[in-house]
Formats: structure tokens, sequence, C-alpha cells
């Protein structure tokens, strides 16, 4: 475990004091390395045992209703604890909120600020890049059990913590104003990227055309499936719980497959800056179809399963023009750490549509194949 760094000192001790942790917290160490919100691992002190908790930030600046997304992340965390009960290890494969002392699953602070808290999951990590196929199958299977056991979730319908999230359509037009504006006068500075970006606007409304019938029907959706948002068992290798549930709301299946095929194909970080290591690897595309419809393909509709390839380049493209459109407005979403880090993003989405573009009607075969 790192060096602990008490980086918010007394604040951070105050709102983890707000908390039914077992025992005083006496350590903070930034966890992760999410774009939104702020994380740490907690270490406290339980009667001379060390206890680990989750404490995040909600990013009020992206999620306008953090109460919103709390209740959806009740709602869902406690439908998956139950699906899980009477299995080996149930206790780790769904995540658990810690309440508040006024019996919330929340806190808020002061300054009007959100947080929360996780029991943490010991003896598993989650992993940037996958490293074989097998990571690959077990990560999509974790997704597709997480589609398939909320399929089950008793209605209220869950609230949409992002309006329009994965509306394609909508995201091209936020770029063509960000174009258009060039508030920072970058756009010179990303002429091939924004006609590639314009190049492919054909592409943007395809799924939602196809949505507007039976055959593409709105699931609860995780819409949020970076290879890194599944913990893999630290002995087995076995997936064993999805993780980073604030953008859980209705969606199309496909948009969680897609972001699957974006950040597991590829062996290159989200933000490398030499393209020659961008890569669609097919063996490990091959993992993700098996391992998803392992788990989802006994509810997945056929047309569903007809996108799963071009969900790929889809979601790939929209991640890549959410990038670009932050850059040139100023990096105002994304947190970024150097000059240009939102157009280095965007540069390896880009490079990855190219990529799936020349595999496509290879894929889209090798779908049928398992398909049936």
């Amino acid at each position: 475990m790192n060096e602990a760094i008490d980086t918010r000192g007394e604040a951070l001790h105050a709102v983890a004091a707000e908390f039914q942790f077992r025992g005083q917290a006496v350590a903070f160490v930034p966890y992760g390395n999410g774009h939104i919100n702020d994380t740490y691992l907690v270490t406290c002190n339980g009667a001379g045992v060390a206890v680990r908790y989750i404490l995040q930030h909600i990013n009020a600046q992206v999620f306008h209703s953090p109460a919103a997304v709390m209740q959806n992340i009740e709602r869902v965390t406690a439908h998956l604890r139950a699906q899980f009960a009477g299995e080996p290890d149930h206790a780790r494969r769904a995540l658990t909120l810690i309440a508040a002392r006024d019996g919330r699953n929340w806190y808020e602070d002061a300054q009007g600020e959100t947080w929360r808290a996780y029991r943490f999951i010991e003896n598993a990590h989650s992993h940037e890049t996958a490293t074989s196929a097998e990571q690959a199958y077990q990560a999509a299977h974790a997704f597709g059990c997480f589609q398939q056991q909320l399929a089950s979730l008793p209605a209220p319908r869950l609230q949409e913590t992002i309006p329009d999230f994965h509306h394609t359509p909508k995201r091209f037009a936020a770029l063509e104003r960000a174009i258009a504006a060039d508030v920072k006068g970058r756009a010179k500075h990303a002429k091939p990227e924004i006609d590639f970006a314009l190049a492919h606007e054909s592409i943007t409304g395809v799924l939602i055309e196809a949505s507007r019938g039976a055959d593409l029907p709105e699931r609860i959706t995780h819409n949020d499936t970076k290879f890194n948002n599944v913990l893999l068992d630290d002995a087995t290798g076995e997936s064993l719980c999805v993780v980073d549930l604030d953008t859980v709301m209705p969606g199309l299946a496909l948009y969680d497959f897609g972001d699957m095929v974006r950040t597991t194909t590829s062996p290159a970080a989200e933000d490398e800056r030499d393209l020659s290591k961008v890569a669609m690897q097919f063996p490990l595309f091959e993992a993700l179809v098996r391992g998803y419809l392992s788990a989802a393909g006994g509810f997945l509709t056929e047309t569903e399963k007809k996108f799963l390839a071009f969900s790929g380049k889809l979601i790939t493209f929209e991640v890549g023009i959410r990038f670009l459109a932050d850059y040139l407005a100023g990096d105002t979403y994304f947190k970024i750490h150097r000059e240009g880090h939102n157009l280095d993003r965007c540069r390896t989405q880009f490079k990855l549509v190219e990529l799936i573009e020349f595999e496509e009607e290879k894929m889209d075969r090798l779908v049928e194949s398992i398909a049936g």
C-alpha cells in the first residue's frame, strides 16, 4: 500500500467522522485515477484492527443532482446484493454503502458538497489494461451479469443522472458548437481531429434511430464500462464486482458493450501519445463477445447482437468527440494533468476507430458465429 497521504487534512477527518466506520480514521490515500470524482482509501483503527473503506466526493459540476445519483446507487446495490445472497463470497460481489451518522447513505457537508463511502473490497484490484483474453472475458462476463441481474429491478425507472449521456448526435452537436466558438483559439491545433470527426457524422445517429423500434429496447446499463471498473480477484483472476455506479441508469445494452471494446481491446493507455501503441487486438474482442454473451445472451434481442461490433466503433468515436469538445472548450469537464491532455485522449480514440473500421466486417462475422 502507498504511504498514507492526508491531502485535505482536517477536512477529510471531519467528513470521515460523519460515516459509520469501525474505529477512527487514521490515514487517507488518494485512490484510483478517475476523471470526475475525488476518491480516497481510508484506513480506520477498529479495536487494533485495520479496516479500510472508500470515501468519495461527488463532483456536482458533472452530477447536478448528487441525491439522484445516490438514490439510484442505493437501489442498485441493494438489488445486486440480494441477487448474490447465498453465493460463495457474496459480500465481495456487490458494493456495500456505509451509512452516514444521520442514517442516509451519503453525507452533505457545510459547503453543500456530497460524500459517500463504501466498504473496501480486499484482495481484489482493477487493472488499467487487459493483459490476456481471460481478463477480457472475465470483465465482459461481469458487465453482462450486471445487466442481466438488473433486468429484474422493480419499478420505478431509475433516474437519469446525466440526461442523454450516450446520445451521440447531441454529443456531436456539442462538438460543432465548440468548434464554432473556439473560445481558447485551439481549433488550429486540432484540425486533423476536427476533420476526422466531421467526416464521421453519418454514424452518430445509427443506434438512436434503431432504438425507436422494439428490437433495441431500453435497459438498465452501467454506461461507463471501462475495463478498470471491474474488480478481479487477486488469487483466482475471476471477476468479482462491478464498481463506479454513478452513471447506472436507463440506456442501451450496446452502450456498455461498446465501451468495453473501447477500453479493453487496445493495450495503449487512454491518453497514449505514441499512437503506434494503439491496437485493436482481435483475440481480446473475441473474448469480450464470448464473455458478454455468456451472461447477457439469453435476454438480448437479435438486433442488439447485430450491432455489437458497430457499438465499439460508435462509443469510441463518441468518447473521442467528447475529449475533443472539452479540449476546444478549455478543459472544463475532464480532469487534465498536462497541456493538450484531452487532445491526446481524443487522438487515441480516433486511432482506435480507424482500426475498428479496418476489422469491422471480420468482427461482425465473429459475433454472428458466436451468437448463432
